[in-house]
């Protein structure tokens, strides 16, 4: 397992599509989404209160469809509309609490990276890593891992940071272990939101302290 440090100064929380579509109330909700809002809501708090930058990405479509592409061919609720550009399903979910220097990020695709500017402001603003929370697991907030380890960030992926659905007959818990497993091998560092929280208050200690 990667033994990445975590250094507040230089690492932002991207929050991934805490949407009501992926939330509650729509195929493409995560059975467990709603429960998943006070865990990423403490992580964002402890982020935000060590001078941390904080993203919530949003994946919305154009009204139109018209870049839909093949992701609308694979799912349906895509086509159907359901985070079209304007609709109440695709906004933020109401219960994410977010903060007055948080950064909204809007992307066409399943990774937080692709068709948007996410790079040039990490970059931009010194960051080199990054901790992945948010909806789902396996598809938005994996892809996003995988592009920020492609693009040689230091990633942390929190155990219990994200949730997903089950599908091809798999639980939410086979998919969740599938996943960290893969990406604590090749692409991230896995901890506890806990562990997460622990590793930030006590560098922003040392920070201080010195």
């Amino acid at each position: 397992m990667a033994d990445f440090k975590l250094d507040p100064s230089r690492t932002a929380l991207v929050n991934v599509d805490m949407q009501n579509a992926f939330v509650e109330g729509t195929p493409l909700s995560a059975p467990d989404g709603p429960a998943l809002i006070p865990v990423v809501n403490r992580l964002a708090k402890a982020c935000r209160d060590a001078g941390m930058m904080v993203i919530h990405t949003l994946h919305v479509t154009r009204r139109d469809g018209s870049n839909h592409g093949t992701m609308g061919e694979l799912i349906e609720p895509v086509r159907a509309g359901y985070i079209n550009e304007g609709t109440e399903t695709a906004k933020l979910h109401p219960g994410v609490e977010v903060g007055k220097d948080d950064i909204l990020l809007y992307k066409p695709r399943y990774g937080s990276f692709t068709g948007t500017d996410l790079d040039q402001v990490l970059r931009s603003n010194g960051v080199d890593t990054i901790i992945v929370t948010g909806i789902c697991t396996n598809i938005c907030c994996e892809t996003t891992a995988r592009e920020a380890g492609m693009k040689d960030y230091h990633v942390f992926f929190p155990s219990d940071g994200t949730e997903t659905f089950p599908a091809g007959g798999l639980s939410v818990e086979e998919i969740k272990k599938a996943t960290l497993t893969t990406l604590g091998v090749a692409f991230a560092k896995i901890l506890t939101v806990n562990e997460l929280i622990e590793q930030i208050k006590g560098t922003t200690r040392k920070r201080v302290a010195g």
